[in-house]
């Protein structure tokens, strides 16, 4: 495969976060299809905890300022950059005051799950898609990572159907090994403040982050199972979609395997 975009979305990417499945698959995954002749854009979100001075991010002024409204409330985008060491691959970053000054990820130090990490998730794939217009980029293949990344296939399919940017991409989704936590129960009235119809979200009712892999998965074009072993629930969901499934592949073979399934989706929308 040459010549495709591919857009990456993770909620941890190396050397920036350290999540190994997730953080290894986001950081080498872009980087072999940069170096085999494809066009790439990497995203994660900007945690408080990601040291700036050390990875050298820099705001990109042309590309922050815009409002994002969740919960019925505006919050700034603020977009930032970083290039990964000896690697010729930039990372953006999604950053908000409110959402992501807090010196910890989605969970405190003791462990303690942030009560507001539906809506950190919704700003976080919402402005990641704002971005990707605003740069005038079409890309061919958008691959999620985590369960922060879940509500990227549903503003596609829901809010940007039509739109000319993300119209024809195709929708792959990787699942990891990650302990349930509950979200805000009130999750599914701010998503119908955006318009979304209550029957898309009806299994979203007492929302988990397992809920919300399930529903990622729903709505993409493809999986990958990004760890070897998943939970009962998830593993029931995999067998029984209809759609094609990469499994957890090893480090070696990340690049050629997952390039493989790209261009297998890619063909497969031709024909």
């Amino acid at each position: 495969m040459k010549n495709a975009k591919v857009l990456t979305i993770s909620q941890s990417i190396h050397p920036f976060l350290e999540t190994p499945e997730m953080a290894n698959a986001a950081r080498h995954l872009p980087q072999g299809l940069l170096e085999g002749g494809n066009e790439i854009r990497v995203f994660m979100p900007k945690f408080g905890c990601i040291n700036e001075r050390r990875h050298q991010l820099h705001e990109v002024i042309r590309l922050s300022g815009m409002n994002l409204i969740i919960n019925d409330t505006d919050h700034a985008l603020l977009i930032k950059v970083a290039s990964v060491p000896n690697v010729r691959m930039q990372v953006y970053f999604i950053d908000n005051e409110e959402y992501f000054k807090r010196k910890s990820t989605w969970a405190a130090k003791d462990g303690s799950f942030h009560k507001d990490n539906d809506e950190r998730a919704l700003f976080f794939c919402r402005g990641v898609l704002e971005t990707v217009r605003k740069l005038g980029w079409v890309p061919d293949i958008i691959h999620c990572h985590g369960w922060m990344t879940s509500f990227v296939p549903l503003y596609i399919r829901h809010k940007f159907a039509d739109d000319p940017h993300f119209e024809n991409a195709k929708l792959v989704y990787s699942v990891y090994d990650e302990k349930p936590e509950a979200l805000d129960k009130d999750m599914t009235k701010k998503l119908a403040l955006e318009g979304f119809p209550e029957e898309l979200l009806k299994d979203l009712k007492k929302p988990t982050t397992e809920d919300l892999y399930k529903f990622g998965m729903s709505l993409s074009d493809a999986v990958v199972k990004g760890s070897p072993k998943l939970s009962k629930g998830l593993e029931g969901v995999i067998k029984s979609v209809d759609k094609p499934v990469l499994e957890s592949p090893s480090e070696d073979e990340l690049v050629a395997l997952h390039t493989e399934f790209y261009q297998s989706i890619l063909e497969e929308a031709l024909v």
